[in-house]
């Protein structure tokens, strides 16, 4: 039996395994279209009420790619280059230096100095050291050690919150971390508006977008429509998102470019629309290309492909077998060949949290989003094969409506 996104999430609505999606995906010239909002979501009240395509959906690390579109801007404004320095904007950056171990007492950090800067390629491309805490486990225990947890009520800004040593020699490896979060410094830092407030005028005003916010969420129109407000996350931190701990928001103070904004799923669709057609509304169409090509070194490369099939390889691949070409481009994972029955070579894609997804694939002229609203406790693998039920059947869907037309 083929699987469908109509029957596959509904028996999960009704198995109790999830509360509902939002499914949108369109070609370039915006002919096929295909929205879908199913199940149901929890007012604080306690009241339920049916799932809207309009509803306001947290991104998590969708994020990520808005944040890219943002530096790239700056990049075709001339305030930014790929490959320049950026000590002279971010010298936090500057004196971080490489831990490599500890002592054997394990007491001692091992450290060394950087041997060439980090750039905003690097920043784009998880290739910086810039790493989370929970993808490397020295800095993890850096992080332990001489981390001083933010109290109840504290919240940090990225040089703050994100102040650990870097985790290898910027451009010599990859692992996937806070490399956005910078880049969203970056851009404020050479801009002198805030992200949200760059984003707005460069990326949301020019498609219509009017319901883009960064944690947390102050307009009450927004909050009535907040998918992750209600009993479960009274807070609207992301919890169903991130699989059950939204303390990542909670801690922070600004727009976090990693993580941090939250808007609605068509929303989202027209900024992957506008790259899939290179309408210029956002970047020039050599931006554009440049996105769509591999951004990372030998050095890095070699990194990114151990990383894919490690133990933490699942959720890099971001729902493409192991077995497949992949590298990094500016925004998300690339694909370097065909995935049969649905990516073309060089689509870009990545995701939010352990329930969002998202490609580009510009080779087939489709793009899409696929949102899971999860319920808590979080049943991760329901929720993974939902969404490679959405990565198959969008196609399918696509290339039926083709054979009408």
């Amino acid at each position: 039996m083929v699987e469908n996104i109509e029957t596959s999430f509904q028996a999960a609505i009704d198995a109790g395994k999830i509360n509902g999606a939002v499914i949108c995906a369109t070609d370039a010239e915006g002919r096929f279209v295909y929205e879908k909002a199913l199940g149901e979501r929890t007012l604080l009240s306690g009241e339920k009420r049916p799932q809207k395509l309009d509803d306001v959906l947290y991104l998590a690390s969708a994020t990520k790619l808005i944040t890219t579109i943002a530096a790239m801007q700056c990049v075709e404004d001339g305030l930014l280059t790929l490959t320049s320095d950026l000590s002279s904007i971010v010298p936090e950056l500057t004196s971080k230096q490489v831990i490599t171990g500890f002592s054997d007492d394990g007491e001692t950090p091992l450290l060394e100095s950087i041997v060439r800067p980090i750039t905003l390629e690097m920043l784009l491309t998880h290739s910086s050291g810039l790493t989370y805490h929970f993808t490397n486990p020295h800095i993890a225990r850096w992080r332990e050690k001489f981390g001083t947890p933010p109290k109840e009520g504290d919240s940090r800004s990225v040089e703050e919150l994100f102040n650990y040593p870097l985790a290898f020699q910027p451009g010599a490896g990859w692992m996937y971390g806070t490399g956005l979060d910078w880049a969203g410094l970056v851009v404020e830092r050479v801009t002198g508006s805030t992200l949200g407030q760059f984003m707005q005028q460069r990326i949301f005003d020019p498609l219509g977008i009017s319901d883009g916010q960064f944690y947390p969420i102050t307009r009450e129109d927004l909050r009535a429509r907040l998918v992750d407000l209600n009993p479960d996350d009274p807070e609207a931190l992301g919890r169903a998102v991130l699989g059950g701990d939204g303390v990542m928001n909670k801690v922070c103070r600004g727009a976090f470019g990693g993580h941090g904004l939250y808007l609605p799923g068509t929303d989202y669709t027209k900024i992957l629309r506008s790259l899939l057609a290179s309408d210029g509304k956002l970047l020039k169409p050599a931006t554009v290309d440049d996105m769509f090509q591999h951004h990372l070194s030998p050095e890095a490369t070699k990194a990114h492909q151990t990383a894919m099939a490690g133990p933490m390889g699942i959720f890099f691949r971001v729902g493409i077998d192991s077995q497949t070409k992949a590298g990094h481009g500016l925004g998300g994972l690339l694909t370097l060949e065909d995935v049969d029955g649905r990516y073309g070579e060089r689509t870009l894609t990545w995701g939010g949290g352990l329930t969002f997804a998202w490609f580009i694939d510009r080779k087939n002229g489709l793009c899409g989003v696929g949102a899971v609203q999860a319920k808590l406790p979080i049943d991760g693998d329901t929720v993974a094969e939902l969404k490679q039920v959405f990565r198959r059947d969008i196609y399918r869907k696509r290339a039926a409506w083709k054979e009408q037309q």
